[in-house]
């Protein structure tokens, strides 16, 4: 049997679609060429997720210029970022001056790196994780005492909120939930709010008539069409937003029924990939 044969047996990472159903990279390309915005929704240490979203990238911007939105970028940050894409500052200058992810010389650099070689846009969509911290603590009401520059880096308050979606139910209901106090449990979740909905806010300001926008999160941020999704469509619910997920699996050719209508595609990788941390 030769080396050939045995990787085909032993996939690193298989494409499904909502519904269970197998599909290839090209044929998702084709849909996601189709969007307005595309949510690649990733687990922050996968190799496999970060691969493809550079691949995604580079195919679809041969044929319409992109938008690179990150989370992992904030939005207090947007001018180093700037400054960096136009060479007016190197990599060193951007490591001292923007808060930059421990990995992000691993896996976000490629793509920041292949905007400014092709001149894309690149967004800082994140609030910046202070604020997100005052909501754990204090609520959204913490949010109303920030001065008014401040308030251009997180979306306009005031912030709508729905407690019942069940991605910010689920968060109530995590295992190290149980353990904290009442108050906490209720401004969990809407932490994660003030995050999707300036994620949301900054997508939607910066996306170019005609171009499509692509935007790196954690998987969490977009699945069930919910998180960064469920904002975008209460401004624009016109838009034609086609998410990705990542999910770490067993077996990546057998489809975790768990993760049915999570994503309109979903990556299965191999759970014993190498990680990137």
């Amino acid at each position: 049997m030769t080396l050939g044969m045995q990787a085909q047996q032993k996939p690193a990472y298989k494409l499904f679609k909502s519904n269970g159903k197998k599909t290839n990279y090209k044929k998702m390309l084709k849909k996601l060429e189709e969007a307005d915005i595309i949510m690649f929704g990733e687990y922050h240490n996968n190799p496999i997720a970060h691969w493809l979203e550079l691949a995604v990238a580079k195919d679809l911007n041969k044929k319409s210029k992109l938008t690179l939105g990150f989370e992992m970028l904030e939005a207090d940050n947007q001018n180093e970022i700037n400054l960096y894409l136009k060479d007016s500052i190197n990599q060193k200058a951007l490591d001292s001056l923007a808060r930059l992810w421990p990995n992000y010389n691993t896996d976000y650099k490629p793509l920041v790196d292949y905007a400014k070689k092709n001149k894309l846009p690149v967004v800082a969509s994140n609030v910046p994780r202070r604020y997100a911290h005052v909501v754990f603590k204090k609520g959204f009401e913490g949010l109303d005492t920030l001065s008014v520059k401040e308030k251009t880096w997180i979306a306009p308050l005031p912030i709508q909120y729905d407690a019942r979606l069940k991605t910010y139910v689920a968060m109530t209901k995590m295992e190290h939930m149980k353990y904290m106090p009442e108050k906490m449990k209720i401004n969990m979740p809407k932490a994660q709010a003030i995050k999707d909905a300036t994620m949301a806010y900054f997508i939607l300001k910066n996306k170019k008539v005609n171009q499509p926008f692509i935007h790196y999160n954690g998987s969490y941020h977009s699945d069930e069409h919910e998180g960064i999704v469920w904002y975008l469509k209460q401004a624009n619910p016109a838009l034609k937003i086609v998410t990705i997920t990542t999910k770490s699996v067993a077996n990546p050719k057998a489809f975790d029924k768990d993760s049915k209508n999570a994503a309109d595609f979903i990556i299965q990788v191999d759970e014993t990939m190498t990680t990137t941390y």
